[in-house]
């Protein structure tokens, strides 16, 4: 069973930076997709950034030029480096995984963290 333990969310002002982690847990073959999503009060989930098995990125465009994913497979974590942040980051921020070429789609990923939040003030 693959487990997401995500971290690092706090309350920043307007222009700050912050870097997400998601700890990832059981699995043990392949390395599967993970992306970053968010969702704000009355909002649907979104999708921010992806990374893939085969390394490729996916950026929301309203965060492309901010934020940055990345991972270190030898810590099995995945970070999500945000700089510049907006108040209209503002949100519980959510790390998922599986396997397959899955994109910023949220049901397209089964496996899912407890989320982190994030708030930006003006």
């Amino acid at each position: 069973q693959v487990q997401l333990v995500e971290s690092g969310g706090d309350s920043v002002q307007s222009g700050g930076s912050l870097r997400l982690s998601c700890a990832v847990f059981g699995y043990t073959y392949s390395t599967p997709s993970m992306g970053w999503f968010r969702q704000a009060p009355g909002k649907e989930r979104e999708g921010v950034a992806a990374i893939e098995s085969d390394g490729s990125t996916s950026y929301a465009d309203s965060v492309k030029g901010r934020f940055t994913i990345s991972q270190d497979n030898a810590k099995n974590t995945l970070y999500l480096q945000m700089n510049s942040l907006k108040p209209e980051d503002t949100a519980m921020y959510y790390c998922a995984a599986d396997w397959g070429r899955l994109g910023l789609i949220p049901h397209n990923y089964k496996y899912w963290g407890q989320g982190t939040p994030v708030t930006v003030s003006s």
